[in-house]
């Protein structure tokens, strides 16, 4: 939030009890009073020439990984084993953000975001989500939009 604050980026934080058995951002989109299509997750994808990147996609869809890895310009890409997350970003497993991430990876931001006003995004900590405009979001974040996920 630091990041944001310095950016001159206004947010709004929102709390919500974890649940360790379900930390599905489904779940947190009901407990924040959002719709799914507006909650955020972060996603961690390595891909077989380009390397590790982050995934921002609705809480509603999956990471379409064949669009994510033309995005990024690689032959193959896959999610990252979760017992690599934490290593690779310093966050664990519902509170993973690419807001300043142990790294500055590439991030790929799904274009449906910019259809919202706001959308909701975690700042790196479960039990709290960040509500702001997507396109802030994508400059704090260096993020790129494409056409990355498809609907469950």
């Amino acid at each position: 939030m630091r990041l944001l604050d310095q950016m001159g980026i206004v947010y709004e934080v929102r709390n919500y009890e974890v649940d360790e058995d379900d930390l599905s951002a489904e779940t947190v989109a009901r407990k924040i009073g959002m719709p799914e299509e507006q909650v955020f997750k972060t996603l961690v994808a390595r891909g077989d020439t380009n390397g590790i990147a982050m995934a921002v996609i609705a809480a509603n869809t999956e990471l379409d990984l064949k669009a994510l890895a033309r995005a990024r310009g690689d032959r193959k890409i896959d999610t990252v084993p979760l017992k690599e997350v934490q290593p690779l970003t310093g966050y664990i497993r519902g509170g993973v953000t690419a807001l300043a991430a142990k790294k500055d990876y590439p991030v790929v931001m799904d274009e449906l975001a910019q259809l919202f006003d706001l959308i909701s995004v975690s700042p790196g900590q479960r039990g709290m989500q960040l509500i702001l405009n997507p396109l802030d979001y994508a400059r704090a974040v260096n993020a790129v939009f494409a056409p990355i996920s498809r609907f469950k």
